[in-house]
């Protein structure tokens, strides 16, 4: 496995569920777990582009590769059930806050109703006993102060696609205390965790209203790179720092099943909680040519400008700890980017990942 495997062979053989496996965080986390020998069934909507990662990287040839949606409780339900997978990891998603306004109800139903979905197929499938929701960063109550938000901070959210966001951590919160409890245990023999991460940047991402896709698309069309919110503050990591916090999270989960089922924050240290318009000159440095041009538009949606994460939990009880600057996270990023078009691209995942288990 060429050093990648840090969870001391645990997924080897496991049966692995995970929703939306087409999208940017999960074909990295399909890819990861396919080398790490686990058995991989993927469950999602279509990729958004054939250039995706998940696309290029050939990978519906190497997992279990089902095309479905969340918001169908009924499919998803057989599916899991024929698989009777051991673990699930959760991260399908309506996951954009500009087209969360224009289409709030799906954004609900999607990430609330697609989550509830998931949680009560977990609850009626014998054989799994960890499940891994994922969420984000912007569930928090976020009044954009220089604070970083800790789990216990409480959920919130300004916008739809946030407060969806919010809302399914309170519906994680209650179907533990509810169905899944950990005082309980013995009866039920689950175990459930959400984790929040960061504006998760890396290879493979082409999702519009992202910074680093929008780089690229306007470098490889050699126009000028439009920086909508150019003062915006986030918390920057590289696709493979939460996922890392992930797969440790429900190896952990799995042998001590009362001892971390509550929510968690997977984000870099405070070297890596730049601006906008300071990561989009990275992506030049890095990239070798382009321009920036400020568009802020004053009637345009509201977005937070400040959000960062407290990470000590993470730290001190999983042992889990950030690897990559702010500087090597987008130098990684950019590198596949550069690549992507002469490598193969599984090939090219496969080493950033060795890069990054160094």
């Amino acid at each position: 496995m060429n050093n990648i495997d840090i969870f001391d062979h645990f997924y080897k053989g496991k049966k692995v569920f995970i929703t939306g496996h087409t999208g940017f965080k999960g074909s990295w986390l399909s890819l990861w777990l396919h080398e790490l020998g686990a058995e991989v069934t993927g469950f999602a909507l279509a990729p958004y582009t054939v250039k995706d990662n998940f696309v290029l990287s050939e990978l519906s040839s190497k997992i279990n590769d089902i095309r479905g949606d969340i918001r169908n409780a009924e499919f998803l339900d057989e599916k899991i059930q024929q698989v009777q997978p051991d673990i699930i990891f959760h991260l399908a998603a309506q996951p954009l806050v500009r087209l969360s306004y224009q289409l709030p109800v799906e954004t609900y139903q999607t990430n609330l109703m697609g989550t509830l979905h998931v949680m009560e197929s977990f609850r009626r499938c014998a054989s799994a006993k960890v499940a891994v929701m994922i969420t984000t960063d912007k569930c928090y109550e976020n009044k954009e102060q220089m604070i970083a938000y800790s789990e216990n901070e409480p959920m919130g959210g300004y916008d739809p696609y946030s407060s969806s966001k919010g809302a399914a951590e309170l519906a994680i919160a209650s179907w533990r205390n509810s169905f899944i409890n950990p005082n309980n245990y013995i009866n039920h023999g689950k175990t459930i965790a959400s984790a929040r991460a960061g504006n998760v940047i890396g290879g493979g991402d082409w999702t519009p209203d992202r910074i680093i896709p929008d780089c690229i698309r306007a470098l490889e069309a050699h126009e000028d790179i439009c920086i909508r919110n150019p003062k915006a503050i986030r918390p920057w990591q590289h696709v493979l720092e939460p996922l890392s916090g992930y797969l440790l999270l429900a190896s952990k989960m799995w042998q001590d099943p009362t001892g971390y089922c509550e929510g968690w924050n997977f984000g870099p240290d405070i070297d890596a909680v730049e601006n906008v318009w300071s990561v989009a000159s990275k992506v030049i440095q890095c990239y070798g040519k382009g321009t920036l041009k400020e568009m802020s538009d004053p009637k345009a949606p509201h977005e937070a400008n400040l959000l960062m994460l407290d990470i000590h939990k993470a730290k001190s009880k999983l042992n889990w700890h950030p690897k990559l600057n702010i500087d090597k996270t987008i130098e990684m990023t950019i590198d596949w980017y550069r690549n992507y078009q002469s490598q193969n691209v599984y090939k090219l995942c496969l080493q950033q990942i060795q890069q990054y288990c160094l």
